[in-house]
Parts: C-alpha cells; structure tokens; sequence
C-alpha cells in the first residue's frame, strides 16, 4: 500500500493544496450558516454572502467540491435529511451482519480491508511501531495521514493553524510509537481515500485497528454502513451483543483514529440529530453532504 503510484499529483502541488484548503474554508463558513438558518431556508444569495463569494461562485464552489448544487447541499443538511439517513439502518447493519463483512472484503464503498492489533500491542503505547505521518490537503481541511508498514493507521482532520495540535492529539493516542514525518510515503495514501475514481475493489485500503477490543468491534461496526445511509448509537450497540451499552459506544466512535475511512460521521442521535464529531460537528456536516453528493453522482 505505502508504494501505490500517485495517479493524480494534484494533491501533492503547493499551489493547488492552498486552492483546496481556500474550497474547504468558503464550505465551512457555508455550512456555518446553513447551519444556524435552515428552518428558513435561507436564499443563496444570503449563504454566499456569508461565505463571501457571490452567488455564481457558491454554484460553482459546491458543483466542483459536492457535485451538488447549493440548493440540494442545503437539503442534505436538514435535520429531516438527517432522520432519512437512519431509515431503515438496523436492516442494514444486518445484512451486513448476514454477508459476513466482518472481516476482510468490500466493507463500504472505500473497498477497505482491516486488521486489529493485538491488545498487548495497544496497550503497550506503540512500543516498536513506527508511523509515518503526512500534512495533505482533502475536502475536509487539512488532513493528517498516519501509517505503519502494516496500512493506514490513522487520519485525523484540522483547521488552518491548528494542524500540530491535531497531531498531538494523535500521537497521544500511541505515546510511545515513534514518529516520522514523510510527506512522500502518505502522498499515495491521501490519494487513495480522497479519490473516489481510485475507489476500486482490486485495490483495497488496508487499515490496520489500534485499539481496545470493544473499541475495535465498534469500529468494525462503522465499516459496515453504506455511504448514504447512517445508524444510531443504540443500532451499534445492539449489533455488537451490548445493547445497554450506547453510551460506552459513543466513547468508542469519538475515539476513532482512522476518520472518514472508518465512518464514525455516519452514526447520529436516535432522533436524527447530528451529535459529537471529534474534528467538529461542521465538518461532520460537510462530509455527510459531500457524501450525498457522491451517491447522487453514482445514481444519475
């Protein structure tokens, strides 16, 4: 995994990663607004302004970014669009359950095969394990990409100026590891789970789970929701055997290390609403629309 060839060297151009994080930056304050006014609707012309492009530029800004139009981003962010998204979601943990994708195989649309580390391994800190990490730009921000030789380890996302404290909180997720930056060995990974042409079944992600085992078997749960669909706290729960244990889930999914790869952004309150997101609820909101828009351009 660590030497797939960068297809696409967009990612790794200086002027292009400073357009995409300036993409990223007009969606946030978007999504901010959409956020705060939705009830109402509010016109594009007043979200623009609040993202402080113009009109024609928002359209342009979410076509290229979402694949979705303003209007039908806005739509993706309701809290009926929310409620949606849970229709139907213990049907699909089960059948999931019933494919057998509990392990290795097309877990969701990523084609992501995983392993586990062993509990001592995790409860040693990283002791012996090298990561590799890497500043890229994605949809989302900056993003942090983490990996051993074994695939990808971690991803975490941060906003302009706060890219060391990001990494410091994952480096203190395995204290003990040591740590090389190498920008070059995680370009490919980048590559690999922002693009969704390189989402291919012959060409699987490798992930390797550094946790607890209850944390593991939450996480292996999110690989198993589509894009497009999300389950609630207490679905988790109950597919893993446990099912008083919503809270001990909710702990588990905001402790995630592998962000957007192991979709903890797909499991919201019971009522729909969109609850904790370790890297912020806007930017949760931001993946759930740009996801809708994946799905959208699959359909059509």
């Amino acid at each position: 995994m660590m030497t797939l060839a960068i297809h696409d060297l967009r990612l790794a151009k200086p002027g292009t990663q400073a357009a995409a994080l300036r993409d990223y930056d007009s969606v946030r304050r978007a999504i901010a607004f959409i956020s705060e006014h939705w009830r109402t609707q509010p016109t594009i012309e007043a979200v623009a302004d609040a993202a402080g492009a113009t009109p024609d530029e928002l359209h342009h800004l979410f076509r290229r970014w979402a694949g979705l139009t303003p209007k039908a981003f806005m739509q993706a962010l309701t809290l009926d669009h929310a409620k949606g998204l849970l229709r139907g979601s213990a049907s699909v943990l089960d059948a999931a359950l019933d494919s057998g994708l509990s392990g290795p195989g097309r877990l969701h649309d990523l084609f992501v095969t995983h392993e586990a580390m062993s509990p001592g391994e995790w409860k040693n800190g990283g002791v012996g394990m090298t990561i590799h990490y890497g500043f890229h730009p994605s949809p989302f921000g900056t993003a942090i990409v983490m990996a051993t030789s074994r695939g990808l380890a971690g991803l975490a996302f941060a906003d302009p100026g706060e890219e060391q404290i990001a990494l410091a909180d994952m480096k203190g997720r395995w204290p003990n590891a040591t740590y090389i930056e190498d920008y070059i060995a995680t370009a490919p990974l980048a590559q690999r789970i922002f693009t969704p042409k390189l989402w291919r079944p012959d060409q699987p992600l490798r992930v390797v789970l550094i946790g607890t085992d209850f944390e593991v078997r939450v996480w292996e749960t999110l690989l198993k929701i589509p894009m497009g669909k999300a389950v609630s706290y207490s679905d988790i729960a109950t597919s893993i055997k446990s099912p008083k244990a919503s809270r001990a889930v909710g702990a588990a999914i905001g402790k995630n290390p592998v962000s957007f790869v192991v979709p903890c952004h797909r499991a919201l309150g019971k009522d729909g609403k969109l609850t904790g997101y370790h890297w912020g609820i806007t930017r949760k909101q931001a993946i759930l629309g740009w996801e809708a828009g994946q799905v959208s351009a699959k359909a059509a």
